[in-house]
Formats: C-alpha cells, structure tokens, sequence
C-alpha cells in the first residue's frame, strides 16, 4: 500500500487544518516512522505535538512531505542531496503551488457562501 515506488496519483489534500501522522502517511503513500525519521533530517518540517505528545501536520507540511518524497522516490536524491535542495530552491514546484492555490480558492468560496447565506438571513 505505501510502495514508495509508487508513481500513481497522490489523493486530494482535504481542508482542515491538522492532520495526524496516520493521515498524513496516506495522503503522501509513506509510512509513519518514516514520517518522523523526516522530522529529524528536514529542518523545515516540524509537526505540532499536542495531547499526550501526539504529531499534527499542517497543510503545508503535507505539501512539504510530498515534496521530499517526490524528490527522494521519484527524483532519486539523497537524504542531504534533498536537504539542500530544499534549502536553496525558496519556489515551490509548480504541482504543490497549484494545491495551495486550488486549497486557498476552495476555502475563499466556503467564505462567500457563508456570507451569502449569512446577508440573505432575516
């Protein structure tokens, strides 16, 4: 199920806020422990430990993780190569911009139908 191989379509992000590690680990096709194996080898990826010291990501953490998996599975980086890869390059590819964007439009339309809804009430 988690092939890192793997080269199918990764699933929709949805638009909450927090993921934990299980969903976080279906979403990007990468198990667990090597979700906080990552932790440790990426400065930039930190998860929010709540309750009982359990990880939360957030949205862009998820497009942070596909990043590297995509650079470590599909591109064939080293662990450091990836690192510094990450650190020079300040634009994020242009799939995980298009997620951001379509994340932010999706969010943007939920505002004005709650305010659509909220101006046509008595």
């Amino acid at each position: 199920m988690l092939d890192p191989g793997d080269n199918s379509e990764l699933p929709a992000i949805p638009g909450k806020r927090y993921f934990t590690i299980s969903e976080v680990s279906e979403l990007c096709r990468v198990k667990p422990h090597v979700l906080r194996y990552w932790e440790q080898e990426f400065p930039k990826l930190r998860s929010v430990k709540r309750r009982g010291n359990r990880r939360y990501y957030q949205h862009h953490d998820v497009l942070l993780i596909r990043e590297i998996r995509h650079l470590l599975y599909i591109e064939g980086f080293t662990i450091s190569g990836a690192r510094n890869r990450l650190m020079h390059d300040s634009e994020p590819p242009a799939e995980i911009r298009a997620q951001a964007l379509a994340l932010v439009a999706e969010g943007l339309e939920e505002v004005r139908r709650l305010l659509t809804s909220d101006a046509s009430a008595p």
